[in-house]
């Protein structure tokens, strides 16, 4: 049993890595329905519920510690690739289709929260809005909205595996539903995207030991000036000075993504890294206790996927959009940068870069749509 902080390090970075090697060595199906970061915290709360370590003094200390500094600088290292002016580039149709999908996620989520309000325990909206976080963003922004809105580290289970499990579903869905583009786009009255032309986006040069060191120097600098500077601004019952922190960590990102700085590369392997860290520090605090009101979120979840199709299409009718950007944009929102692009390359190889952007720009707003879905949630619980 471990009891001192070292080897319980070693553990909780060899569990992060873990699963991530495995599929890059040797992949498989299971991957494609639980992600390797969906693994690293079901095995990592395993180990804890088994009493692989006992939450020592030392112990708890570095795992607030750590979660308390990761999150933000892990927040401002996402934003190093939102290029705020090739996302405006895009152009008024492919962003009126982001924020009709946004807002069709918005209005699913209420409407489902008051479908199943019932079932739920009184602070059961805490997992649906750091979903909400996840599906305008990605799994970062889940963290960080759990973090603002201090939810409790049992239930993350429950959202991360209704993530997995309702994304795994509904990409599914998008990749089959591209040969009905012709009579979708017959029915909305709108012209396929299919040949327009956008700036790629190219690839980022690899990491390198001295660019790895830099970013987590840069990082960690930002997440403890955004702590010092959030804990000096005024806090309300949703606004804490975590909510603050995380804030700030996104704008300095932000603004950082604007200069010179954003073209040294690695950042996007040092927040991977720190992403998948940070869950299995959180799940080692964690017990299988959330687990049992899994299929009520999945159910929940699979409801607000079907709610946000819905109103897609209405919105796809009104304003024209065609198929293709609607399942672009849909993914993007809850798929994230990972799988957008692949789909976006099944409709029309010219839509990759759309499909980049847009996931980018989800991961930009993906805190802040989750900490409003946050403020309306809990005002309907209570």
């Amino acid at each position: 049993m471990i009891q001192s902080v070292w080897p319980y390090l070693a553990v909780m970075l060899l569990a992060a890595g873990f699963w991530p090697a495995i599929e890059r060595r040797v992949g498989g199906k299971v991957f494609e329905v639980l992600p390797p970061i969906v693994l690293t915290y079901l095995s990592v709360t395993a180990l804890a519920v088994a009493g692989a370590w006992t939450a020592t003094p030392a112990i708890h200390a570095v795992q607030d510690t750590i979660v308390a500094r990761l999150v933000p600088a892990l927040i401002f290292l996402l934003m190093i690739n939102g290029d705020l002016r090739a996302i405006v580039a895009l152009g008024p149709r492919v962003l009126g289709v982001f924020a009709c999908t946004a807002i069709s996620l918005f209005a699913a989520f209420i409407v489902a929260f008051a479908m199943f309000r019932a079932g739920l325990p009184a602070d059961g909206w805490k997992p649906l809005a750091a979903l909400s976080g996840s599906w305008m963003g990605g799994t970062a922004n889940m963290i960080a909205v759990k973090q603002a809105i201090g939810m409790a580290d049992a239930p993350l289970a429950t959202s991360l595996l209704t993530d997995a499990l309702c994304y795994s579903m509904w990409v599914v869905v998008l990749f089959a539903a591209g040969r009905l583009a012709p009579a979708f786009n017959r029915w909305t009255r709108a012209t396929s995207s299919a040949g327009m032309t956008v700036a790629d986006t190219g690839p980022r040069a690899p990491a390198t030991g001295d660019s790895v060191l830099l970013w987590l120097g840069i990082a960690l600098g930002v997440a403890a000036l955004s702590t010092r500077l959030g804990a000096s601004l005024p806090v309300g019952s949703m606004v804490s000075a975590t909510t603050w922190t995380i804030l700030i960590a996104t704008v300095a990102g932000l603004v950082a993504a604007q200069t010179p700085l954003a073209r040294l590369p690695g950042a996007q392997a040092v927040s991977s890294a720190l992403l998948i860290a940070v869950v299995a520090i959180l799940a080692s605090q964690g017990s299988f206790d959330g687990i049992a009101a899994a299929p009520r979120y999945i159910l929940c979840g699979v409801t607000v996927i079907a709610l946000h199709a819905v109103f897609l299409c209405l919105f796809a009718r009104l304003f024209h959009f065609d198929l293709y950007l609607c399942g672009i944009s849909s993914l993007a929102h809850i798929g994230g940068v990972a799988a957008t692009p692949v789909l976006a390359a099944t409709y029309s190889r010219s839509l990759v870069p759309v499909g980049v952007l847009l996931a980018l720009l989800g991961y930009i707003l993906g805190t802040g749509f989750g900490l409003l879905v946050a403020a309306v949630l809990s005002s309907m619980a209570t």
